[in-house]
């Protein structure tokens, strides 16, 4: 029988121990320089789970890094929620969407209604691509949307934010009233490079800079987003003894990056 090791640290026991789970609640959000809010940055501890997670058939991290995003977002802003889905082959390949299954558990952990909104057409997935040709995109479709709703689209990483900007172009040419996009987490090259884009997929006025609210909590050069914090053991027990929900205050609707048709 093959014993269950944290997806962190390697330690034997649940699937993501105290420590490393006090860790991934202390990471700090980020925001890209197309104006995406992730959770967290892509290095360190989060990089590994999200791998765990897209890689290692590791599905129960989805409900972790799914907490890490609701700490990030106002679900008052939020009337239905939806994914960026990968491209058809991938996902046959690993039994399952990474990103259908963040957006999912975080719609059961704010009990919002959760729909296959877009649909990717024909073409190669970005994993593994060069940053060159992720600029392009990927390009979506959306079913016509009665009752114009608020829809939050999730994904698992942002490189360039061209495929979560394509998703928002997609909705808001199908009726969707507004648009928020996130990610569990953003690349380094995604906070110092503009994303570029199709003139064609995004309006200038779409595009806003981060905040000044949201610079302030994780700007680009904070060494706080570039250094995994690792928790002490008494400090993991007090996480344990706080409700999560009011460990880390969660962004306000200024902070989410948002586009109404």
């Amino acid at each position: 029988m093959l014993m269950k090791r944290c997806a962190g640290c390697g330690e034997p026991g649940a699937e993501l121990c105290r420590r490393c789970r006090f860790a991934l609640v202390a990471a700090p959000p980020v925001t890209t320089s197309s104006g995406i809010v992730a959770a967290t940055q892509f290095v360190g501890l989060s990089k590994d789970l999200v791998i765990g997670l897209k890689f290692r058939n590791q599905r129960r991290l989805a409900h972790h890094l799914a907490e890490q995003l609701s700490r990030r977002l106002d679900p008052t802003q939020i009337d239905i929620i939806t994914w960026a889905p990968t491209s058809r082959r991938r996902a046959h390949r690993r039994g399952y969407d990474q990103a259908e299954l963040l957006a999912r558990a975080l719609a059961a952990r704010w009990r919002k209604p959760c729909r296959r909104m877009l649909f990717r057409r024909h073409g190669q997935a970005q994993t593994g691509r060069t940053r060159a040709d992720r600029l392009h995109g990927p390009s979506f479709d959306s079913r016509p949307l009665r009752n114009p709703p608020r829809v939050l689209v999730i994904d698992d990483v942002v490189t360039t934010g061209a495929t979560l900007l394509a998703a928002r172009d997609a909705l808001l040419a199908a009726g969707a009233r507004s648009v928020v996009l996130a990610a569990v987490a953003a690349t380094p090259d995604s906070l110092n490079r503009p994303a570029q884009v199709r003139p064609a997929q995004v309006r200038p006025a779409q595009v806003r800079p981060a905040s000044n609210s949201t610079a302030a909590m994780a700007g680009p050069l904070s060494s706080s987003t570039t250094t995994p914090y690792s928790p002490t053991a008494s400090a993991a027990v007090t996480l344990d003894n706080t409700s999560s929900r009011k460990a880390v205050r969660p962004a306000t609707a200024s902070n989410l990056v948002s586009a109404s048709s």
